[in-house]
């Protein structure tokens, strides 16, 4: 099983020199739950409208995807 990496942890400095190509962000402004995700390799943002019910089953999907590679 592979170790989590917190920002405390010793191998914190070593994740952040690592190139980070993806990353999805939730944001949530007056109501509205907007999911962006950034293509760090061709340099693309993809900004997606999502609904409350989806961002509340976010850690569900995650502990799947989380116990599919481990």
């Amino acid at each position: 099983m592979e170790k989590s990496v917190t920002e405390d942890s010793p191998d914190a400095a070593e994740t952040t020199a690592a190139e980070v190509m993806y990353s999805a962000e939730v944001h949530h402004s007056n109501g509205t739950y907007t999911l962006t995700i950034t293509n760090r390799l061709r340099d693309e943002v993809e900004v997606y409208e999502v609904p409350k019910k989806a961002v509340e089953k976010l850690p569900f999907y995650l502990g799947m995807l989380k116990k599919k590679l481990s």
